[in-house]
């Protein structure tokens, strides 16, 4: 793909994402929306593979779906009470439709079918892109409208979705799929808090968005796509495979990294709303995918190869590690000393 057409891609992606999160109006906000999936098409399906074409047309076929239910929740909201704003979302029926529809765009269980599948076709650059700025404005719309959904369903939603992602994270040997599930997994936990504290949401979004930025650079510098290559990765560039590790240690929730911030938050504030048993359930929920981040780092770690007759060497590269990768692992992994600072602002 030439450099002009994507730099044209990029731009429709920020310029929809930019529409999305800046409107008040239903329409303008479902314009953006389209302008977003049109624009991640042709970078899912660039290289030409049947996966990839494959991926686009499950994405495709899920995106509109969505938007279709996103028109029809605020078209039977404005003729219920004659409202085109999005913070004006009362009427239950909508509240249900736009639930159901957000949760499709995110990747919520039980609407999480497509996202494994559709990373695992994609590039991994565009795959980052899916898995960061690509959520950012179904979750601005959960955002304006939390004062009206529905919380015994938003939780339902939240647990399913940590719970699935945990478990069918498991079984994985690609690593793009593994991800996918952890995104799942992650969405969880901001889809429990969005009611009763949606700045906690946008921090927790901000902090994964960081760390899975970091993991995605990572793996695109190495050049690595599964847990076989990746054990044998770490002759490339030592330092990034240290790097690598401790940011999927912060993934995964463990003190004293930077991930360990949102979910320590999130448990405190879902304790201070009296739902201590779904605090519970969901950290434990977390352990499950505890064990496919572990697993992760452990590939990354090992140091000695299987000893198979067929395995090669890699050569060392002289390519020296990215300024922006280096930014994002400081800050994926050093930001939990100054959480009382986060919290003022929050």
């Amino acid at each position: 793909m030439s450099p002009q057409a994507s730099s044209i891609f990029i731009i429709s992606l920020l310029l929809g994402t930019t529409i999305t999160a800046s409107s008040n109006h239903w329409i303008m906000a479902w314009m953006g929306l389209e302008i977003n999936t049109l624009a991640i098409l042709p970078l899912i399906s660039k290289s030409h593979h049947p996966r990839a074409i494959e991926a686009a047309t499950k994405y495709f076929l899920t995106q509109a779906t969505a938007s279709t239910l996103v028109l029809f929740s605020s078209m039977t909201n404005a003729w219920s009470t004659g409202q085109w704003d999005i913070t004006q979302l009362t009427h239950p029926m909508s509240c249900l439709i736009l639930t159901s529809a957000v949760a499709m765009k995110l990747g919520l269980v039980p609407f999480h079918f497509w996202f494994p599948e559709v990373l695992q076709g994609s590039p991994i650059t565009t795959g980052l892109l899916l898995s960061t700025l690509m959520k950012l404005p179904p979750i601005t719309l959960l955002y304006m409208t939390s004062p009206s959904l529905n919380p015994t369903l938003l939780t339902t939603l939240a647990i399913l979705s940590a719970a699935i992602g945990g478990w069918m994270g498991l079984n994985q040997t690609q690593i793009r799929k593994i991800l996918a599930f952890s995104s799942i997994s992650h969405l969880g936990w901001m889809a429990i808090i969005i009611i009763y504290n949606p700045k906690l949401t946008l921090l927790n979004f901000c902090l994964y968005t960081m760390m899975t930025a970091t993991v995605f650079l990572i793996l695109n510098t190495i050049k690595v796509l599964k847990l076989s290559t990746l054990m044998t990765a770490w002759t490339k560039i030592p330092s990034l495979n240290a790097m690598l590790l401790l940011t999927l240690l912060s993934l995964a929730g463990l003190p004293p990294l930077t991930g360990f911030l949102p979910k320590w938050l999130i448990i405190q504030e879902l304790t201070k709303q009296d739902m201590a048993p779904a605090a519970t359930l969901i950290s434990l929920l977390s352990l499950l995918s505890l064990f496919f981040y572990l697993r992760l780092a452990y590939c990354t770690a090992i140091t000695l190869p299987p000893h198979t007759t067929n395995h090669m060497k890699q050569w060392r590269t002289n390519k020296p590690a990215n300024i922006t990768i280096a930014m994002l692992t400081t800050m994926s992994i050093m930001l939990l000393p100054i959480s009382p600072m986060i919290r003022t602002i929050i």
